[in-house]
């Protein structure tokens, strides 16, 4: 009597296995959204760090002080005001800028000043068009000069295919091309709002605003939510199954 109940309690190997494959497949399921779970809230968090950088960037820029020829490098997005003289033998091109539809490029120009101090000036928009051949070329004043302008600290990292240089052409913003000049430098560049030898301007310091960011958040929070509305109907399913 107890050997055949202790028998008939057993589980049969084709129920073992078919137990067996079901948790497979429920660690699948749970194992893939559980990571779109966790995808989602992680570029949700990286968008909302993402926002509140964008209003801080716009914080400073509404409040930034103004510099005149300071000999200390200002804060990034500091206002200053510089007067110098134009280097115009050494103005090369930022490459790959595009402003009103239009593709160009953004001259850059270092400016000594009387104390030996340079700063490289991004002195605005130039039309090109798609011919990479076509050498720009622009009028530089010559004598002292008055610029006004935002000065953008450079950060490292920026991703360049093949040499930064080609020709006269930048394919991103370095001070390195100009390493052969005499006299203190800061690792950035003054973008030029007003002044003698302005051209169109075209910079900003950022291109999305921060509710696009916020919006952008809320969508990968709704992707998270959703994800983990689906492993739970499909467990059910597989249960009641």
């Amino acid at each position: 009597m107890s050997v055949s109940g202790v028998k008939s309690s057993r589980i049969s190997r084709p129920e073992k296995q078919t137990r067996v494959k079901v948790i497979i497949k429920l660690l699948f399921w749970w194992a893939f959204w559980l990571s779109l779970m966790i995808l989602g809230l992680l570029l949700a968090n990286w968008q909302w760090h993402r926002a509140a950088e964008k209003v801080a960037l716009l914080s400073a820029w509404e409040h930034a002080p103004i510099h005149m020829n300071p000999l200390t490098e200002p804060e990034n997005l500091a206002r200053l005001k510089l007067t110098g003289y134009f280097l115009e033998d050494e103005t090369l091109w930022l490459d790959n800028r595009i402003h009103n539809g239009q593709i160009g490029v953004a001259a850059l120009t270092p400016l000594l000043t009387d104390s030996g101090q340079w700063w490289l000036i991004q002195r605005g928009f130039v039309v090109t068009g798609v011919d990479r051949q076509f050498e720009p070329s622009v009028p530089t004043p010559v004598g002292l000069s008055l610029v006004r302008g935002r000065w953008q600290q450079i950060r490292p990292g920026a991703l360049v295919l093949g040499d930064n240089r080609e020709g006269n052409r930048l394919q991103s913003l370095s001070i390195a091309p100009w390493s052969h000049l005499s006299g203190n430098v800061f690792e950035g560049v003054v973008h030029q709002e007003s002044g003698d030898g302005l051209l169109t301007t075209w910079w900003q310091p950022s291109q999305m605003p921060p509710e696009r960011h916020t919006a952008y958040a809320l969508q990968w929070l709704c992707l998270a939510l959703l994800a983990l509305v689906m492993a739970v109907i499909g467990h059910w399913k597989w249960f009641k199954d």
